[in-house]
């Protein structure tokens, strides 16, 4: 039985599948709050005349920020404790969700890790989950993450085992997730951006409305919510909520671009705050044939304007779909 206040670090175990959240439809009223928070400029997300026009069936594409937004707030079944999360790896959306489609995830443990114990320090544990969503029954996106989470108790459970390492960007097996029947061309000529070339967003944004997202998204983790649960003097926002921000600020700067079908991995290496002015750099990896469009591996990197020297808040690797 999971405590209400938890899970703490020494509730879990290896192979354990935590209890589920409600599923939920990703509707239009849900579909137009998040694109007033985030302002994408996703065509087949924004008009399901330009989303029939390339997928040749009626539809409108859910933003894949949004339903991972969703995932992530279902997956907060082990972290409503949460310190950090540490990272997320080879996320994969499975196939596309469209509006009307109902979403339904599984967490369950794959490996844990005691932390380094310091003195005046409560104990905490690093844990790895593997995550599934499904849309209409349907597997969805796949991905693992691992968040860092507080013992309870005095003694470590004494756990050491591996979380993995990252594994090489294969671009052409997130590639291979496009439909091959979608006609990229309807969204325009593409763009000659070369690897290696960076490319700053001046469009500058805010964070702002953090916790509604949180409560949109069914996060329970309390460090979203309650200051007095923050290792800050504030409430830390949601890390995806950054992630959103750079996702719209990728469709300004990738002229056409359809979705996202992955994130090679996504680090936060500083805090996200409320009311934070920040900017994105997008720097193009690789690029590789899409069925008709193409697949770009990109490191988005997001900074937080709080005084002279901005601070580094977020480190993405997504896999944008384009012509």
């Amino acid at each position: 039985m999971i405590p209400l206040d938890g899970p703490y670090y020494e509730d879990l175990r290896v192979g354990q599948v935590l209890p589920r959240q409600p599923s939920v439809v990703v509707d239009e009223g849900m579909a137009a709050l998040y694109q007033s928070m985030v302002s994408e400029r996703l065509p087949m997300v924004m008009d399901p005349a330009v989303c029939a026009a390339v997928t040749g069936e009626p539809g409108r594409l859910a933003s894949p920020a949004l339903v991972m937004h969703l995932s992530a707030g279902h997956s907060t079944t082990v972290t409503r404790r949460v310190i950090a999360n540490l990272f997320y790896r080879d996320l994969r959306f499975l196939r596309p969700v469209f509006i009307g489609q109902s979403l339904a995830t599984t967490v369950t443990v794959v490996a844990l890790a005691d932390s380094r114990s310091r003195p005046g320090r409560r104990h905490r544990g690093k844990v790895l989950v593997d995550i599934v969503t499904t849309a209409d029954g349907e597997p969805a996106i796949t991905y693992r993450r691992a968040p860092l989470l507080p013992q309870a108790g005095d003694e470590q459970p004494g756990h050491n085992d591996d979380l993995g390492t990252a594994t090489p960007l294969d671009l052409a097996s997130y590639a291979e997730l496009v439909p091959a029947s979608w006609d990229f061309g309807v969204l325009g000529p593409g763009t000659d951006w070369k690897p290696g070339i960076s490319v700053d967003d001046p469009a500058r944004d805010v964070v702002d409305n953090a916790l509604a997202l949180v409560r949109l998204t069914n996060n329970l983790a309390m460090v979203h919510r309650d200051a007095a649960e923050s290792p800050y003097p504030q409430r830390l926002v949601y890390g995806g909520h950054v992630v959103g921000l750079a996702q719209a600020s990728l469709s300004r700067v990738l002229p056409g671009m359809a979705t996202v079908v992955g994130w090679h991995g996504c680090d936060h290496p500083g805090p996200a705050f409320e009311g934070d002015q920040v900017s994105f750099r997008h720097t193009l990896l690789d690029v590789a044939p899409a069925g008709s469009g193409r697949a770009f591996a990109l490191q988005v990197e997001g900074f937080a304007h709080r005084s002279e020297e901005p601070d580094k808040i977020l480190n993405w690797t997504p896999i944008a779909i384009a012509p």
